[in-house]
């Protein structure tokens, strides 16, 4: 799929249309006027409908009208982003955007949209680690001996990811060529499910965002290895990342809420200032504390994170369908 240029997608996040002050004023007192969806997708139950409902909720107390989550799991979030796609560009229908939004980008070779053009960045919402997560069934307590037991054990393990090409696949696969190990994917419509069969021990390991894992590490019913980020989690500062066994291993998933193009400037602008507020509350902090980190700024620095990402992905994704486990993409 050919790509904007990254300098116009910086430019056309960064850009905003050139309205006069009253207009712009009668459009900020006007906005919403009824109910306004916010698109995840993924399943209920997940990270993304954890930080969707939380963003949802402030929304709806700060701007007075409902703010619903409809979640439209499928396609490694591809159907949700082509709903927000078509839909009318008034700011009533908004997209949790995810990590998964820049790794799409180079993993399919054909969509009904192009992301980088047709989705305009509003804010981010966080960045939030992944962990590495084993069922209490496996022997192995620390990511050396995990490896040792992979390799011993060739082919054996269940190695269960969210939906192909999300953040939990693409982190699982990236482990998989740095450590040299064959575990069997089972891949599943959300990450909600896949934790479920986690649990019950049907699958043996998962990488897993901090967001949907705190609760079952916490409560010792799954046992976190390493987290994914290049420093190691405030939360979870006991645990070691993955880049202290596997040097130069990063994958993180982040979030945040884009619009289609072309909605009105001011109604992405007081958007974009009523999540930094949600950010910046002290409530708020101590909810999204246990989840991830905070990820304020304006549209277009969101659009650079999306454009970084999408870059970065892009080349992981080529590198692994060129190496033994490129099959997967296909």
């Amino acid at each position: 799929m050919k790509l904007p240029h990254r300098r116009q997608f910086l430019h056309l996040a960064a850009g905003a249309a050139a309205l006069p002050a009253v207009s712009r004023i009668t459009w900020a007192q006007a906005y919403p006027t009824r109910p306004v969806r916010i698109i995840a997708g993924f399943p209920a139950g997940g990270g993304a409908d954890i930080v969707a409902r939380l963003i949802g909720q402030w929304l709806s107390e700060r701007l007075g009208q409902q703010f619903i989550i409809e979640n439209r799991p499928g396609a490694g979030s591809n159907i949700a982003t082509e709903a927000v796609v078509r839909a009318a560009a008034d700011g009533y229908t908004l997209l949790l955007v995810h990590a998964s939004n820049a790794i799409n980008t180079t993993l399919y070779d054909k969509l009904n949209f192009n992301f980088i053009r047709d989705i305009a960045p509003v804010a981010g919402i966080m960045v939030v680690p992944n962990v590495m997560l084993v069922h209490p069934s496996v022997p192995a307590k620390t990511v050396p001996e995990f490896i040792a037991y992979a390799k011993a054990n060739p082919g054996k393990i269940n190695l269960a990811s969210g939906v192909i090409g999300g953040p939990s696949h693409v982190a699982g696969e990236l482990f998989k060529m740095m450590a040299g190990t064959d575990m069997l994917l089972v891949s599943y419509r959300g990450m909600a499910p896949a934790v479920t069969d986690l649990l019950g021990g049907q699958v043996q390991v998962m990488f897993n965002s901090l967001t949907g894992s705190i609760e079952y590490i916490r409560a010792g019913t799954l046992r976190a290895l390493a987290v994914t980020t290049a420093t190691r989690s405030e939360t979870l500062p006991g645990i070691p990342t993955m880049g202290e066994f596997l040097p130069g291993y990063e994958a993180t998933t982040w979030y945040g809420v884009g619009v289609p193009r072309n909605t009105p400037a001011e109604i992405v602008e007081q958007l974009n200032k009523e999540v930094n507020a949600a950010l910046a509350d002290p409530k708020m902090k101590v909810r999204l504390a246990d989840l991830g980190v905070a990820l304020p700024g304006s549209p277009a620095e969101f659009g650079k994170l999306i454009a970084d990402e999408t870059e970065k992905w892009g080349n992981v994704i080529r590198a692994l369908s060129r190496s033994a486990v490129g099959s997967i993409f296909q």
